[in-house]
């Protein structure tokens, strides 16, 4: 038996143990046991994962409350013609939406197919927007925290066009008094492209007062925040998340010690 064909040998018995790498190194045991994660099957072609609630599909606006003058169009999204607020409420959450401004270009600056996504119950602005060549204040153009934070770039298709927000938030923690112990923290991706990393919120979100926390409940509806302008919907999801806790317990070190 040749050298090499011994070593592939003593190298497939290690693989077989467990024991590759370097002088049979062992992974090291940090002391917290986790649970195993739950499977969440994902969508298709940015449709909701098994464990998201559909807050709109293209057949009825049945999730939502202030519905109007708002109806679903033939084309399975909607025109939004109302403050539209969801019946159910929500915390940590990720969001996923589809809009598109008006093709018809009216208006400039915050004229322009002006809307928002009230986390919150509408206390903390995402904006919605025209920023397609539309200048404006950069804390009020699309994807920014409203008057708070701009987008780190202006991912914008032109008017018409389908876009997309995929939003993570992370609602802020109060303590008994009032005061806050976390506050909120949002990421952004705007049409695929990060724009809001890890943001944190100041505050609620307004145009003409400064930003500042009151404390509120746990969840609260998602709203969208109709300002006027003909801006269309669809495919509208929310999945709620828990991060996963990991507890004291079991060996600490190189693993089989």
């Amino acid at each position: 038996m040749t050298r090499m064909l011994l070593g592939l040998k003593v190298l497939t018995a290690l693989a077989l143990l467990g024991l590759t790498g370097s002088a049979l190194s062992q992974r090291y045991l940090s002391g917290i046991i986790w649970p195993e994660p739950p499977v969440v099957t994902p969508g298709e072609s940015n449709g909701p994962p098994s464990d998201a609630i559909v807050l709109f599909d293209g057949k009825n606006l049945d999730a939502w409350n202030g519905v109007r003058r708002t109806k679903v169009d033939a084309d399975g999204a909607f025109t939004v013609k109302d403050n539209l607020v969801t019946k159910q409420k929500f915390g940590d959450c990720q969001l996923h939406l589809e809009f598109a401004s008006p093709k018809e270009v009216r208006g400039s600056g915050q004229g322009r197919g002006n809307n928002g996504v009230g986390l919150m119950g509408g206390r903390y602005e995402i904006q919605v927007l025209d920023s397609y060549n539309n200048k404006t204040y950069p804390e009020g153009q699309a994807a920014s925290v409203y008057n708070q934070r701009p987008p780190m770039v202006n991912a914008s298709r032109k008017p018409g066009e389908w876009q997309t927000y995929d939003i993570i938030f992370t609602a802020p923690r109060f303590k008994a008094d009032g005061s806050v112990e976390k506050p909120a923290y949002v990421t952004v991706l705007h049409n695929g492209v990060v724009v809001q990393n890890h943001t944190e919120i100041l505050g609620s979100t307004h145009y003409d007062r400064p930003n500042t926390y009151s404390k509120h409940a746990d969840k609260e509806p998602l709203v969208l925040m109709y300002h006027g302008d003909p801006v269309r919907f669809r495919n509208i999801w929310i999945r709620e998340f828990k991060e996963l806790e990991g507890k004291p317990g079991g060996k600490k070190g190189p693993e089989g010690q």
